[in-house]
């Protein structure tokens, strides 16, 4: 894709996506770049990470009709409710993981912070931490697959490692994800959980969240991935295609996390213990799922739905990386303009960790 030419000397390359449909909807552009206001910091986008949210929001995957498995709407209707909250403010720049240089600090803010290399925390509570009312970078205002982004000061924590830009962008959804999901579930030392979907962005995320609390890991990968999730750390991985109940036994773990979900959901309850827990922040396989009401309620499982972000969780993930607790997983890096081969590998599941696009 080549930028096409712009007047404005404040201008900036961008991917914008103009609405619901495929890759053809993103276009790779100048546009104007944008300025910190009172209470904002402007960043200089150094590493974006792709997640499943952008594709999905440009799929229109998050409308009540579509009942696919993400990556799989190919129609080109446009969804009123296709976003995470209803419409989707099309056109937008979207991206929700960002590593940025801190370039420029708008009235009422900390200057400070100029030159730092920080992480933007991608789940921003609307009302604090008081509500579960979320807004998120990429998705509901202006995001990271650009040159240049402006964000609330509040979002932005610097960070002190030796990881490259790439390596940091492959953090903030994935593993702020991950991380709110175990802080929720109450996962603790010698606690059995099982993780279907382990060799993805939040999968593989998991793992290592996880051994560090101490807990067993029991991961559910393809076959040509056993080796990768085995080096992340799991203590024990089965295959797609195996009889989970046969293996592990009825009532046999404490908590799931599944961002899978569709046709094996049932399975997973089945698989918890009397009072277990199951957590989940997608669904990869589909939306739509069968419930026995009784596997819930016959053995006091509590459901658990993640979306708005905890208040440790960000923090957490800062301290866990200067203290050298989790490393990266990063799988491959492209040029900004090239974010629908990112994309299409994306979908492809062919990779370990996380994909990040880098703005030239």
């Amino acid at each position: 894709m080549q930028a096409e030419q712009f007047d404005d000397h404040r201008a900036m390359n961008a991917v914008v996506t103009t609405g619901t449909g495929g890759y053809e909807k993103l276009e790779y552009k100048r546009v104007p770049m944008p300025f910190a206001g009172p209470g904002e910091v402007l960043l200089k986008v150094l590493a974006a990470g792709v997640n499943n949210t952008e594709i999905n929001t440009r799929l229109g995957w998050y409308s009540s009709s579509v009942v696919q498995a993400t990556g799989e709407t190919s129609d080109t209707e446009v969804r009123q409710d296709g976003g995470w909250k209803n419409a989707t403010p099309f056109p937008l720049i979207q991206g929700s993981d960002c590593c940025g240089e801190v370039i420029s600090v708008g009235a009422g803010t900390d200057a400070g912070q100029i030159g730092q290399r920080v992480l933007v925390r991608s789940c921003m509570r609307e009302h604090d931490f008081d509500r579960m009312d979320t807004v998120w970078l990429g998705s509901d205002f202006d995001g990271a697959f650009a040159q240049y982004v402006k964000v609330p000061q509040s979002e932005v924590f610097a960070i002190q490692c030796d990881w490259s830009d790439a390596e940091l962008g492959t953090i903030p959804c994935a593993y702020g994800t991950a991380e709110n999901m175990v802080h929720r579930a109450g996962v603790t030392a010698g606690m059995r959980v099982l993780v279907p979907g382990a060799s993805g962005g939040v999968g593989s995320a998991l793992i290592q969240l996880m051994k560090r609390r101490q807990a067993e890991v029991i991961a559910v990968t393809s076959a040509s991935k056993v080796d990768e999730v085995r080096r992340i750390g799991a203590d024990s991985i089965l295959t797609r295609d195996t009889d989970l109940v046969e293996v592990l036994g009825l009532e046999s773990v404490d908590v799931v996390i599944d961002n899978v979900g569709g046709p094996g959901f049932g399975v997973m309850l089945q698989l918890l213990r009397r009072g277990g827990r199951y957590v989940s922040s997608g669904a990869i396989a589909g939306p739509i799922v069968s419930l026995d009401m009784r596997n819930m309620y016959l053995k006091d499982i509590t459901l658990i739905g993640c979306t708005a972000w905890d208040k440790s969780v960000f923090p957490n993930l800062i301290s866990y990386i200067e203290h050298g607790e989790i490393r990266p997983l990063l799988a491959k890096t492209y040029p900004l303009d090239r974010i629908a081969d990112a994309q299409r590998d994306f979908v492809g599941k062919d990779h370990i960790g996380k994909l990040v696009l880098i703005p030239s």
